[in-house]
């Protein structure tokens, strides 16, 4: 009961603030900058910098936030403007101070305490004038972003060297950037209930499903936060199935890997502050491709592509196929590779699951620690946890050799995925295929690829199967799939 009337207190607490943003703003200069003090005034970096309009002796005041604002533009081209046009007394109106003193581009006019301390906060100036009812808000903002540099996490032998930045305006001019495309279209959502961030969807016009693109908007529109500091949290919330172990967004810093899914009929998506872009839909097959595969010839990317098929294979089902053959199958394995498997065993005191779970656990531990730590710091990890404790492992008869030869190949082709979340499903479900396999042996693995292929089978991103063209089959759409056919062959999108 107690918790109800909280919400409700809450409720009509939020209620009054809403009513007291609504005020219209009067001609009346006194009442109208009193009624921006007590709504912002108590914040320290806001600044109210009130003068009179050159010689005429009109009061007026601009509003702006240090370090989101640009001051060299506020002081040239707004107030130097405002004081020194004027000589006289005059009438002084919003059209003729936009259309003939002010040298801004970006003008814009607000009537409302709402609409004047979003834009001040985030880094837009505002103009009061005496007589004026009407706002005049300036764009002035200047706000901190880094350079355009390679993108860290996808890291391209041959291609371009441009990352997503931080600015959503730097992003969207990167796509506008890949060439002259008329179809192209960015349009503008805002995200958040209490802290509003910019967020743009993007998409070629001709190119993309319609329903798609309406879908994509309906659930942007649903989302219902409080804030959204990162593009994962617009993942997690436009996701098909949050119970899925497997990503249905794909996020890419890379704007050549955005805009050639755009081409493909995709729609990306953009938020400000982070330079993660994500694009929807998203099948399996795209996780494990590179933009690389298309800048070098078709023969040497097509085996990289089968590859990392086999490294992802080799990532799930590495450690349980080791403990399915030691613990319950050793007949299969041939005789002389299985008295060497032995002799490597002999004076290990724990079963083949407890053995990989250590190590397992262990390779875990050290790839964390390597990734969150400084980065003079992250090479001694790793080859303190590689040789040192490996080998000291080894040594004291707690893992067998061979045993630290199959967790360093999972391992390594763990990294050989050039998606990072698809790594991390796959080094997920590996524990539960070890489980299946100290259970049921290779009667086990083939239970849970069974499992993995009838939740795959069912998995969707936005209506599109994920596993798409192996469910539904579809043999114009293999010849990017497995490998990856000649540019003069590729004539089709896919479906």
């Amino acid at each position: 009961m107690k918790q109800k009337l909280d919400f409700e207190s809450q409720k009509k607490k939020v209620s009054k603030s809403s009513q007291e943003l609504s005020e219209h703003f009067t001609s009346d200069f006194t009442l109208n900058l009193e009624l921006v003090r007590k709504k912002i005034g108590h914040n320290s970096d806001v600044n109210f910098r009130e003068f009179h309009i050159g010689g005429t002796g009109v009061c007026a005041a601009v509003i702006f936030v240090d370090g989101l604002s640009d001051k060299e533009l506020i002081d040239k081209h707004i107030m130097k403007s405002l004081m020194e046009s004027f000589s006289e007394k005059g009438v002084i109106s919003n059209e003729f101070i936009k259309n003939q003193i002010l040298s801004i581009s970006e003008l814009t006019e607000v009537h409302d305490l709402n609409n004047l301390v979003s834009k001040v906060l985030t880094g837009s100036t505002a103009l009061l004038v005496d007589g004026v009812p009407n706002v005049i808000i300036l764009g002035t903002t200047k706000g901190k972003s880094r350079n355009i540099e390679e993108p860290v996490s996808e890291v391209l032998v041959r291609g371009p060297r441009l990352g997503f930045t931080e600015t959503l305006s730097d992003n969207t001019a990167l796509l506008r950037q890949h060439g002259d495309n008329r179809d192209l279209s960015i349009i503008n959502f805002q995200v958040g209930l209490r802290t509003k961030k910019e967020l743009v969807i993007a998409y070629i016009k001709d190119i993309a499903d319609p329903d798609l693109v309406e879908e994509v908007k309906d659930r942007i529109k649903k989302i219902n936060i409080d804030d959204v500091p990162e593009s994962g949290y617009v993942e997690q919330l436009i996701e098909d199935n949050y119970l899925s172990p497997f990503t249905q967004v794909q996020s890419t810093e890379r704007p050549d890997r955005v805009f050639s899914a755009l081409m493909e009929g995709r729609v990306a998506i953009l938020l400000d502050g982070t330079p993660f872009a994500l694009i929807v839909p998203v099948t399996f097959s795209m996780l494990l491709h590179s933009p690389e595969d298309y800048y070098e010839r078709w023969l040497p990317t097509s085996l990289l592509r089968l590859l990392r098929y086999f490294a992802a294979f080799i990532s799930l089902f590495g450690p349980s196929f080791y403990i399915s053959f030691v613990s319950f199958h050793q007949g299969l394995i041939p005789t002389k590779l299985a008295l060497s498997i032995m002799g490597t065993r002999e004076g290990v005191p724990f079963p083949a699951i407890i053995e990989a779970l250590i190590m397992e656990v262990a390779i875990e531990i050290f790839r964390e620690a390597g990734l969150r730590s400084p980065k003079p710091i992250g090479p001694t990890i790793g080859i303190v946890g590689g040789l040192v404790i490996g080998e000291a492992a080894v040594q004291a008869g707690i893992v067998s050799p061979f045993m630290v030869i199959v967790m360093a190949l999972t391992a390594i082709s763990s990294f050989a995925i050039p998606q990072y979340s698809a790594g991390i499903t796959l080094r997920m479900l590996r524990f539960v295929a070890m489980f299946f396999a100290a259970m049921y042996g290779l009667y086990g693995v083939v239970l849970f690829f069974l499992f993995v292929c009838s939740h795959l089978v069912k998995l969707k991103s936005f209506g599109v199967p994920y596993i798409s063209p192996i469910v539904p089959f579809r043999v114009s759409d293999w010849k990017k799939f497995m490998v990856r056919i000649p540019l003069m062959m590729k004539k089709r999108r896919p479906r």
